[in-house]
């Protein structure tokens, strides 16, 4: 295996040919549609499903991810300069959504918008947040220009291309097809992240099938292990079941605290959490509850 994990050999998505280009003479890239990238609900994580990993978080190449902060072949967690690395992870990230909504938000952040198994869905969020970096370099720098090098959509979806200038161009946000119940290490050093989010996730109903589930004792372990001391992990779901197994699994676990819930009231992230993404706005439309939990990546000197 090596250092080039992620989607960057897939194909990008067009649409219309290249009826319409950059100034450069590249094609535009469309925001992607779901309807061409359907994909099973779940996958075996169990499974073999030959993936790419680095042997180590230092023998990763990030400037396949991030060419804005990384120098085409640079390997290592952290920048040349040493000022960035990672430090965001969605894992199981689902159409990207959160990250696509906190990137923006946090221009300064390098954030992983998922390590996502599934290839189709990975494919889209890749290309979503390829054309919506594209896209960003085509709009007028000044926002009260009426000119455009884009065409403008006229739907309302989250999912559409932002039709004026946001801090950062997306340039911080990227997605790993990976299995993180199996790599996770492989990607990121010690102590390295300082937010974890657990969204919506696979609730394995089935007793059996509870073993594959994303929140168990050996995982948090490997969880505490490259999150760092004060970095917050995020849990949210719509089944209360599962609610009660990761927060009784969390609370079991010497290197986490719960934070009380009026802590992170106003917390902006949070909020994101709970809406920006699909199966969130899902829950919403059909108005049904969310049950969320967050824990603090205590000092190993306090378990």
């Amino acid at each position: 295996m090596n250092g080039a994990a992620g989607p960057s050999k897939g194909a990008m998505s067009v649409e219309g040919g290249n009826s319409d280009v950059t100034p450069s003479g590249e094609a535009i890239l469309r925001a992607p549609q779901k309807r061409f990238y359907r994909q099973r609900a779940h996958a075996n994580v169990f499974n073999d499903h030959s993936l790419d990993y680095p042997p180590s978080p230092e023998e990763m190449d990030w400037s396949i991810h991030y060419p804005a902060y990384f120098p085409q072949g640079h390997v290592g967690s952290t920048s040349p300069t040493g000022e960035k690395r990672v430090e965001w992870a969605d894992v199981g990230c689902g159409f990207g959504g959160l990250l696509m909504d906190l990137a923006p938000k946090f221009p300064d952040v390098l954030m992983l918008a998922g390590m996502e198994i599934r290839t189709s869905v990975t494919s889209y969020v890749h290309d979503r947040i390829l054309a919506t970096r594209q896209s960003q370099s085509l709009l007028p720098s000044d926002p009260s220009s009426t000119s455009a090098s884009i065409p403008a959509s006229t739907s309302t979806s989250p999912d559409d291309l932002p039709t004026q200038r946001q801090p950062g161009g997306y340039q911080n946000v990227s997605v790993i097809r990976a299995n993180s119940m199996k790599h996770m290490p492989n990607f990121f050093a010690k102590a390295q992240l300082s937010k974890m989010f657990f969204l919506f996730p696979d609730p394995h109903f089935k007793l059996r099938k509870q073993k594959a589930r994303i929140i168990t004792t050996p995982l948090i372990a490997e969880y505490a292990h490259v999150l760092r001391p004060g970095g917050i992990l995020y849990t949210v779901t719509d089944v209360h079941d599962l609610h009660i197994w990761m927060a009784s699994h969390l609370d079991r676990h010497p290197l986490f605290r719960r934070i009380p819930d009026e802590e992170m009231v106003g917390d902006e992230v949070l909020e994101s959490a709970r809406t920006a993404t699909e199966e969130g706005r899902k829950v919403e439309r059909n108005k049904g509850d969310k049950w969320v939990a967050c824990y603090r990546r205590v000092e190993d000197d306090e378990a």
